[in-house]
């Protein structure tokens, strides 16, 4: 694997492995090898690990990951309504992208949009009894993927190990 680690003229190539004293920066300003090796798994293993979740759920004729974050945090709510941007704090997605999800699941009969009382141009989306089904329907699957692929190569030490791990990982700086 090939990691671009210098801006120079002339950009400088290193392999994962490779020592880092080929950088003409300052050592503190270049990360370890062993933070690239952690940032490359860490980013394969997310990237694995959703591609095979996805098409556990595409296998089963259920939607996309993205609806059932949505679902969940709309169940979760008080009164199982939320504004598009609290949903957008919650889940990570863009706000144009979550406009066009929240449109084709409205379609789907899932969720369905009500004027904000206190702002005519606000909207709430609100989870509907087919979205609560929806939601359980696709943890059904969820859960037995996350066990698959997380829980059967993962003692439950390990589990809350590497959980403990990605919390230090996760605190905004």
């Amino acid at each position: 694997m090939q990691l671009h680690l210098c801006r120079l003229a002339s950009p400088v190539n290193l392999d994962v492995n490779a020592s880092m004293s080929d950088c003409p920066t300052p050592s503190s300003a270049a990360p370890s090898p062993s933070s690239v090796n952690a940032w490359v798994r860490l980013m394969r293993a997310q990237r694995i690990l959703l591609a095979a979740i996805e098409q556990d759920l595409k296998a089963a004729g259920l939607p996309p990951l993205g609806w059932y974050d949505v679902l969940l945090e709309l169940a979760r709510a008080a009164d199982g309504r939320l504004r598009p941007y609290e949903i957008e704090d919650r889940i990570l997605l863009e706000q144009h992208n979550l406009s066009r999800l929240l449109d084709r699941m409205e379609k789907a009969g899932l969720v369905r949009r009500e004027v904000f009382s206190e702002d005519g141009r606000g909207r709430w989306a609100v989870i509907t009894e087919d979205g609560r089904a929806m939601q359980k329907g696709i943890w059904a699957v969820y859960g037995q993927a996350i066990r698959t692929h997380v829980g059967e190569k993962l003692s439950d030490a390990e589990a809350v190990q590497l959980s403990d791990l990605l919390a230090r990982l996760s605190t905004k700086v």
